[in-house]
């Protein structure tokens, strides 16, 4: 293959979203590891469930939306400050570790994240991190006004970078964003940062499943939907061998 053009998915893949916990934590104690589980699962179905409907809100309304329905059932009063605090820290998620290396090292090809966040959230979060000075683009569902994996989501791809599907390497830690980019043609990586191996140790390990260890069953193992990853690794840090291949 040929790849002129490597696309990453923003959260989850280049950005830990696990990284909010100190804040939930800090923001209302002994809560905060639910918080953050319940909080993206949430985030993630509103994406879903208004692609659906036909009812679009920007990826910054739905995350404050999932964060409005955690905090009452979970039975947790707070203010408007708490609330915000908890919220700016989508703006200062932390790097992996290996995220901007990697990058660096996939030059000269296009570089560009596709990502549901919306520009303000996107373009605060790259500048925080860094990123702007690697990236080509930014590249925001918002202008589709729908989210991933709409196959018009991922058709921003070519329309930004001039990419076609085989030109370009799509890179998810995400099983369904997965499947959505390769049913849509592009080659795909998946990053595997969690196994199965690692999920049934976790559960024979504690006689309570935790709620990371519920997360993880459910957001991070490839779905049965018919559509495997080209490529199957651990860290971003394998993707320039990938993308030197001949």
């Amino acid at each position: 293959m040929s790849i002129k053009a490597v696309v990453f998915d923003a959260y989850g893949t280049l950005y830990d979203i696990q990284s909010v916990a100190d804040v939930t934590e800090d923001a209302f104690p002994g809560y905060g590891e639910i918080i953050t589980q319940v909080w993206r699962i949430k985030q993630l179905e509103y994406t879903w469930l208004r692609s659906l409907m036909q009812r679009y809100q920007d990826f910054d309304a739905v995350t404050r939306e999932a964060l409005a329905y955690t905090l009452r059932v979970l039975g947790l009063a707070y203010d408007s400050e708490a609330f915000e605090r908890v919220i700016e820290k989508y703006l200062h998620l932390d790097l992996y570790p290996d995220a901007a290396s990697a990058l660096a090292a996939l030059r000269p090809r296009k570089l560009a994240i596709l990502s549901n966040g919306s520009p303000d959230m996107l373009n605060a979060l790259v500048r925080n991190s860094g990123l702007d000075r690697l990236l080509d683009a930014t590249i925001s569902v918002d202008a589709k006004k729908i989210f991933k994996p709409s196959p018009a989501a991922y058709q921003l791809i070519g329309e930004v970078l001039g990419a076609a599907p085989d030109e370009v390497l799509f890179v998810s830690s995400n099983p369904w964003d997965v499947a959505g980019a390769k049913s849509f043609g592009l080659n795909v990586a998946w990053i595997e940062r969690v196994t199965p191996e690692a999920m049934a140790l976790a559960c024979v390990e504690n006689e309570l499943v935790a709620p990371l260890t519920m997360f993880r069953a459910l957001r991070t193992q490839m779905d049965e939907l018919g559509f495997a990853p080209d490529h199957r690794v651990r860290s971003l840090s394998e993707l320039p061998t990938i993308v030197a291949r001949p």
